[in-house]
């Protein structure tokens, strides 16, 4: 083929085709820009974030004005693992985040990539952490050791253990009493997700937004459970839906670096219960809290491709092999 019939054949690749081997998925906003990025982190080897933050990164660009840049763990032909604890692809997109959204869990980021988290949340970024990110990171070596306790020392929580029964008692989201017009709950009142409340006890310092009731089955018109379980911390025995546990909460915590940092964690959000809308969005309204923009009384978050989310299980069903992050692009 001669140069130039090569260059205009090339030219007519489609955009899928150009980004095929691209390492992480950037989307720029749609309609008036709000000259904001949000980084949003994935990397867990169950509750499917690679499809989830996706297809939020798309609602918070494409209905919200927000550039999104999506990162994810790849093997290095640059195909999509979940399991590789060892990789955050471009993780040098967190050097421009205005807000990070994370769904992590217990990865181990060489030196080089880990620091790009450390200096965004030392200069103060906003960080929304979602599910198993109360326990992102299990650092094994190296400079960032102490950041396997970021859940605790930052969010508020570690990992404690499930406190709904795992994949038999699902979730049902209560607002805190006093809570109800907090801004961040604007067009927030129904929120359910097939995945179980986590046992957590956050600091007196947080916010509590939302608590996790447990429901004896898997369904939302399912009942309140009504047993008690043995607390692991103390082994006390408690019912499980008296006192809740918190399910969703906001905290301002100042880092080590002396600036303080917006924090808003959720231990609901797999894929599967980002089918609520109104858990996509209580994470949309979070990114314009954390940014302290005014929040819409209901946002808009409607699917911008159509999304039906894989179930969670680290081997029962697993992450979609052979995916890279331009096949969930828009479009896709």
């Amino acid at each position: 083929m001669k140069p130039l019939a090569a260059a205009l054949a090339f030219a007519a690749l489609p955009f899928a085709s150009l980004a095929s081997d691209t390492r992480s998925l950037v989307l720029e906003p749609a309609g008036p820009p709000k000259n904001k990025h949000v980084v949003l982190l994935s990397g867990d080897e169950e509750y499917r974030s690679e499809e989830s933050l996706p297809m939020l990164a798309k609602i918070l660009g494409q209905r919200h004005g927000f550039k999104c840049t999506v990162l994810f763990a790849l093997d290095p032909d640059g195909v999509i693992n979940p399991d590789n604890t060892r990789s955050l692809a471009d993780a040098d997109a967190l050097d421009t985040a205005d807000v990070i959204i994370m769904a992590l869990r217990w990865r181990d980021y060489p030196d080089d990539q880990m620091k790009h988290f450390v200096d965004a949340y030392r200069r103060g970024v906003p960080i929304i952490a979602l599910r198993t990110s109360t326990h992102a990171f299990k650092n094994s070596e190296g400079r960032y050791v102490d950041f396997s306790k970021f859940g605790k020392n930052v969010l508020g929580e570690d990992w404690v253990d499930h406190w709904g029964h795992h994949n038999h008692e699902a979730t049902r989201a209560v607002i805190e009493p006093g809570a109800e017009s907090e801004p961040l709950l604007n067009g927030v009142r129904d929120i359910f997700g097939p995945t179980d409340v986590y046992e957590v006890y956050p600091p007196s310092d947080v916010k509590i937004l939302l608590r996790g009731q447990v429901l004896a089955g898997m369904k939302p018109d399912s009942p309140a459970a009504t047993h008690s379980k043995k607390r692991r911390g103390d082994g006390v025995e408690q019912p499980v839906n008296n006192p809740m546990m918190p399910l969703v909460w906001t905290r301002l915590h100042r880092n080590d670096a002396g600036r303080e940092n917006k924090i808003l964690v959720s231990t609901i959000g797999a894929s599967v219960d980002f089918e609520s809308e109104d858990l996509r969005r209580l994470i949309v309204n979070g990114v314009y809290w954390a940014l302290d923009l005014p929040i819409p009384e209901r946002a808009d978050v409607t699917h911008v491709d159509p999304f039906k989310a894989r179930y969670f299980g680290s081997t029962i069903h697993g992450y979609r092999r052979g995916m890279r992050p331009a096949d969930y692009g828009l479009g896709k």
